[in-house]
């Protein structure tokens, strides 16, 4: 088949006006897609709401045993026998060491002889002063003679209680011949071994017994903290828990919570001024003898309750190049305000803060990359924990503020 130039012509023409629509179609759609506006950036949001909290701190500290007594002999002797086992639980009263009393059963034997032979001199002295008395009246004896009866009289009687007070101390040092727990606790070792020569009140004890149950917590708290402490309870930033305020969360070396609380007995008056730290005592009951002395521990004491504390999750709160804490809010009308927070301390996974946010704000928590301070946005609620909620195994720590 074959085409006339008028039909050769009008093919070409043809080809050229659907080019121009195709051009032309493009253009319009590009324009089209242009002209739309881009989609508003959706964030996820938490509403701030105040709360009561208890805040506390975590302080360094070590055991020492509630009561310690150095086992020492009170006379001098030959240790006879150890009756104890070392490392083992004493009563009060248990036999700890025996002294070898013969000598001093002897010194006691003896005293009462003494005693006896004054006290059996008396009654003829008496007799002797009475009759004397008698004979004066009928100036049968002189003066002379009745005072020499009476003084002899008197003589024997200091006599007697001079034995009587011989006798008694001779008791005594045979009762410190048996050498026993002035107090319940454990018993370390023994310095000494049965034969070994003592002394009375030696340097050296021959063992000590520490009572375990309960114990001692000794932690240290700067001055500082106390002054700052002191300053939030009269501004009523904290107050007073007077119910549970005394009790102490113990924490082990390895971060294991201890079974029982304690309860703070005082504080110290007198700050080191070395370290310009004080001494808080903590008494903690230990049946099962799991605190041993000298052991480091860290006790979570409380502070106070802040009655409308602000705590947000620590992902909606970023720093400036200054270092500043900041954060992103969304305001009535959609639009993204950066606020400059001051950060009290670290709560869990979440920020105690003392100023910047307000009870209602929206705080961005999810999409803060994607805008910027007064840029319109779509708040959503945040599918994770709300602002406010407490935080699982919590443990306060100070955090840097502005």
């Amino acid at each position: 088949m074959h085409l006339n130039k008028n039909g050769s012509g009008l093919l070409k023409w043809s080809g050229a006006v659907l080019a121009l629509v195709i051009v032309l179609g493009g253009c319009g759609s590009g324009q089209g897609q242009q002209g739309k506006k881009p989609p508003v950036p959706e964030v996820a949001t938490v509403t701030i709401e105040p709360q009561s909290v208890e805040l506390t701190t975590e302080l360094p500290g070590r055991t020492s045993a509630y009561l310690v007594s150095e086992i020492r002999p009170q006379v001098n002797g030959i240790i006879k026998k150890r009756r104890f086992r070392e490392g083992s639980d004493v009563k009060t009263g248990d036999l700890l060491y025996q002294i070898d009393p013969a000598p001093f059963q002897v010194a006691l034997d003896s005293a009462k002889a003494s005693l006896g032979k004054a006290q059996a001199n008396l009654p003829s002295l008496r007799l002797r002063a009475d009759r004397c008395r008698e004979l004066l009246a009928d100036k049968a004896v002189s003066k002379q003679d009745y005072d020499d009866a009476a003084a002899a009289m008197e003589q024997a009687r200091a006599e007697i209680q001079y034995w009587q007070a011989k006798v008694e101390e001779a008791r005594i040092n045979l009762g410190y011949t048996t050498v026993t727990a002035p107090i319940p606790g454990r018993i370390g070792k023994s310095s000494v071994t049965d034969g070994a020569l003592v002394t009375a009140y030696q340097p050296a004890s021959l063992a000590t017994i520490q009572q375990l149950d309960p114990i001692y917590v000794d932690v240290t708290q700067t001055s500082a903290e106390l002054l700052r402490l002191k300053r939030n309870l009269e501004s009523g930033r904290l107050t007073k828990d007077g119910k549970n305020g005394r009790q102490v969360q113990i924490l082990l070396e390895d971060g294991t919570p201890y079974p029982q609380k304690g309860t703070l007995q005082f504080r110290d008056i007198t700050v080191d001024q070395a370290t310009g730290s004080f001494t808080l005592r903590i008494v903690v009951p230990n049946p099962e003898h799991l605190l041993l002395p000298g052991m480091f521990v860290r006790a979570v004491v409380q502070e106070g309750i802040a009655e409308k504390a602000i705590l947000v999750p620590q992902q909606g709160v970023d720093r400036n190049f200054k270092g500043e804490p900041i954060a992103l809010v969304v305001d009535e009308g959609g639009k993204v305000e950066q606020r400059l927070l001051n950060l009290n301390r670290a709560i869990g996974n979440q920020w105690l803060v003392s100023s910047g946010l307000s009870p209602g704000d929206r705080l961005i928590v999810e999409g803060r990359m994607n805008v910027r301070p007064g840029a319109t946005v779509k708040a959503v609620p945040f599918a994770g924990p709300r602002a406010g909620a407490e935080a699982p195994d919590s443990k306060p720590r100070p955090a840097a503020s502005n």
